[in-house]
């Protein structure tokens, strides 16, 4: 079974850090794009970073030099260190993975969400 788990979302103060890991069960595959996602109240869900299989990363500029995405292909794992965390950044925050798969068309994965609330 297919299975995206994430973890380490909280409260924290403006200023603050946290790390969102995502482990991802079942994907035998190596060829995926693996990435992060949040949406606030009331807003769409925003891309906030990927880390492709090659190994190049995507931020949205309001987290570049804050943020940072990597992956851990041995564990199928994907992590978010967030710095400098803001109000803004507040939301639930979502992992995506993206299989390619030889024969078929690929295969879009979502986490279950963990809240991010940054306090003033």
């Amino acid at each position: 079974q297919v299975q995206l788990v994430e973890s380490g979302g909280g409260l924290v103060q403006a200023g603050g850090s946290l790390r969102l890991s995502c482990a991802a069960s079942g994907i035998v595959s190596i060829n995926k794009d693996m990435g992060w996602y949040r949406q606030a109240p009331g807003k769409q869900r925003e891309l906030v970073a990927t880390v492709l299989s090659d190994g190049n990363t995507n931020y949205t500029d309001s987290v570049k030099g804050r943020f940072t995405i990597s992956r851990d292909n041995a564990k199928n794992t994907v992590y978010l260190q967030m710095n400098s965390l803001k109000p803004e950044d507040t939301g639930v925050y979502y992992c995506n993975v993206v299989v390619y798969r030889t024969y078929s068309l690929p295969l879009t994965l979502w986490g279950q969400g963990t809240q991010v609330t940054v306090s003033s």
